[in-house]
């Protein structure tokens, strides 16, 4: 059973932000997937939830932004049951 640190989620494409350009435009890089699949995420990397992504901190300062097969209200109540 996974530890109340973290949520299980179907996630499926997403973006990594890498940061910023000279110009101060973001860096992105799209990861497109043939298959949603389960995913552990520890609860303190989660930024912020949309009704399409979920945003975590990632390793050397980037940023993911997970696309998701549950609903909003389902990431809501999983969060507030830890």
């Amino acid at each position: 059973m996974p530890s109340k640190e973290f949520i299980e989620v179907t996630v499926k494409n997403h973006q990594i932000l890498h940061g910023f350009d000279e110009n101060n435009q973001e860096v992105i890089e799209t990861v497109e997937v043939a298959a949603a699949a389960k995913k552990l995420i520890k609860i303190d990397r989660i930024l912020s939830i949309s009704e399409k992504f979920i945003l975590t901190s990632y390793a050397y300062d980037r940023i993911i932004y997970w696309e998701y097969e549950e609903t909003y209200n389902d990431l809501k109540a999983m969060l507030s049951s830890k």
